[in-house]
């Protein structure tokens, strides 16, 4: 099914609903149409420092639209999406905008060609302009369905906190391409990113780029796929050279082209990812179409009962007031999924301090054995990196499995609501991008070193009484004060006060090391559980709106049914037979609405005829839905 015929689906379900008083229904359809007019699939390319993945883009799109150059880092994420014409700009967070609201962020257009002013170390080093992304769009075939493309900084590889940066966009990513050249196999690092990102987004395809450059690169492409199959069995990877795909490009020929290794991939992300993310997409639509369906077939029905049925109607309005009544419940603070959401969130602060806790705990025993293994003080700068590389990878770890055990409970919430399939609502307490923001960094540590003059006065020091005792000890004997044995005792005794002297600063330095790093991981235990803690909260809250919001819904349906069921007990008889014939032809396109999005959500079969089944199917429809009130709420 196409997105035309889908949005003629949801322009059929607001004619439905019209402008009456059913707000909520109608905000649920313009949602929906909102995304289908404005499809956005997301594929985030990652990968260490300087794999190639900014050339990767580049020839995917067939343009330079990311800088690329061996001495230039990307710095911004950069955008590539669809438009006409090609033109570029730069999202520049406000001063008080809260990170990852789009809302919050100016668009500024900048020149297509200036744009590596803006998003590589070289013009934007360290992001000090404070750019949030950069734009690019393109009038490309790849990206006209709604492909964008997104080019994630480099700096600093996934061995460090640009992890946190890197795993921040995934949430909302449909799919990510992790880049490794063919220089060498999967490292560690990349493999661990790779194990957090499939927690996040489980559509992962591996890229072995710079293929022209390597000979054995089939030898590393059989190690990474073996590497892969341990992580999971269906991450495809594909080998391609950019160089290749653009030459093949620039001289329009299609042997380079299949040479380079592109059109796979680009079958790939047509076929899988894209497929993939409409076939959501339908089915979105087709859960929200479903779901006006049912809750406006409840009143008509209810209304259809009464009129004509009168002398059930008493029982049925019965029914339907012990239903809303149970729909009432869950709207109130005592109900039980808000009972299941209060503890479950407070369960889980509990758990993620727990979690985070022991995994930088396990971190600071780590590294003072480190520390008392030797002298921390030369080695104190890489000592300092490998500490915020494993505090990165813990709290990426903790914030992964906080977003996990988050969405698990969402799950638990819905069970208490209608037995019927319910949606859930988009959270991302995986966004770890700003959460080391506050940490200081690691303070600096004396090295220990001692030039030449220092080593002669500590000598001296320990030495002058060695002398002075072993001179006066010889002068019994008629000897001088300096004498060969004072002068030798003075030595080894300068020499042993020299040892004890290195031993008590080296006693010293690794105390100091251990304080600076036990300081270190408390200053990032307190601020990360905060982080945590507020993006909890912030869970809480969004669940709680979501499901609030159901529950309304429900229950204006089953008020709105009763008042109808109401209103038919008093209509005269020479109305009645009028106001059936509506109610049948509303129910017959409601129904017909109805089956074409159970067939959207079915697959992408045709879509059925519209123009509504029978009566037969109508009362079918009717009594189904005069025991649903009881059964729709858990």
């Amino acid at each position: 099914m196409t997105a035309a015929q889908l949005v003629r689906l949801v322009q059929q379900g607001l004619a439905l609903v019209g402008p009456g008083d059913r707000a909520d229904l109608r905000k649920r359809l313009e949602q929906a149409m909102g995304r289908l007019k404005d499809p956005s699939i997301r594929v985030i390319v990652v990968g260490e420092f300087k794999q190639g993945k900014s050339k990767l883009i580049n020839a995917l799109v067939n343009a330079p639209v990311c800088p690329v150059d061996d001495d230039i880092a990307t710095s911004v994420p950069t955008v590539v999406r669809y438009g006409d014409p090609a033109s570029a700009a730069i999202l520049v967070s406000k001063a008080d905008a809260d990170a990852g609201d789009e809302a919050d962020v100016e668009r500024q257009p900048v020149p297509i060609s200036e744009l590596a002013n803006y998003v590589s170390e070289r013009g934007n080093p360290g992001n000090s302009k404070k750019l949030a992304a950069g734009e690019v769009y393109l009038p490309r075939k790849l990206l006209m369905g709604g492909l964008t493309v997104i080019d994630s900084p480099g700096v600093g590889g996934l061995n460090s906190s640009h992890t946190l940066t890197t795993l921040t966009a995934l949430p909302t990513a449909d799919a990510m391409l992790l880049v490794s050249d063919a220089s060498q196999e999967y490292t560690e690092p990349e493999l661990r990113f790779l194990r957090q990102a499939m927690r996040i987004t489980p559509s992962v395809v591996g890229v072995l780029s710079k293929t022209d450059l390597y000979p054995d690169w089939r030898r590393v492409e059989e190690i990474d796929r073996g590497h892969l199959a341990h992580v999971a069995q269906d991450i495809p990877l594909f080998s391609v050279s950019s160089d290749l795909r653009l030459e093949a490009a620039r001289l329009q020929d299609g042997e380079l082209n299949a040479e380079s290794g592109f059109p796979g991939l680009m079958a790939y992300i047509r076929s899988d990812i894209v497929g993939k993310a409409e076939r959501l997409q339908r089915r979105s639509v087709s859960q929200d179409l479903l779901s006006v369906c049912e809750n406006l077939r409840l009143s008509l029905q209810s209304e259809l009962e009464a009129l004509e049925n009168p002398e059930r109607t008493p029982q049925m309005i019965a029914g339907l007031e012990a239903a809303r009544a149970e729909a009432d419940d869950l709207r109130k603070r005592s109900a039980r999924w808000q009972i299941t959401l209060n503890d479950g969130i407070s369960d889980l602060i509990a758990d993620m301090e727990y979690d985070l806790r022991d995994r930088l705990r396990r971190i600071q025993r780590e590294a003072e054995a480190a520390i008392d293994q030797g002298d921390p003080g030369p080695a104190w700068p890489e000592f300092s990196k490998w500490l915020e590389e494993c505090a990165a990878a813990a709290i990426s770890d903790t914030f992964v499995w906080t977003n996990e055990r988050a969405l698990w409970l969402a799950g638990q919430v819905a069970e208490h609501f209608a037995a019927e399939e319910v949606t859930l609502p988009v959270l991302q307490v995986s966004d770890t991008g700003d959460a080391l923001d506050p940490v200081d960094d690691m303070p600096t540590l004396d090295d220990g070193r001692l030039n030449s003059a220092q080593k002669v006065l500590i000598g001296m020091r320990g030495s002058y009484g060695g002398v002075l005792m072993f001179g006066l000890l010889t002068g019994i004997f008629g000897m001088a004060l300096i004498n060969p044995l004072s002068v030798g005792a003075g030595l080894l005794l300068g020499r042993k006060a020299y040892r004890e002297d290195k031993e008590a600063r080296l006693k010293r330095r690794q105390s100091e090391a251990k304080a600076l790093v036990r300081r270190q991981l408390d200053d990032v235990t307190f601020q990360v559980g905060k982080q945590l803690k507020d993006r909890l909260r912030l869970v809480q809250r969004s669940t709680r709106d979501h499901f609030t919001e159901i529950a309304d819904e429900h229950h204006r349906s089953l008020q709105d049914s009763v008042a109808a069921a109401q209103k038919a007990a008093t209509t005269y008889a020479l109305k009645k037979d009028v106001r059936i014939r509506e109610i049948k032809a509303e129910l017959k396109n409601v129904d017909a609405l109805s089956q074409a999005a159970g067939a959207v959500a079915a697959g992408p079969a045709a879509v059925p005829n519209t123009a509504g089944p029978d009566n037969s199917g109508s009362t079918s429809g009717a009594a189904r839905m005069v025991s649903a009130p009881s059964a729709a709420v858990g």
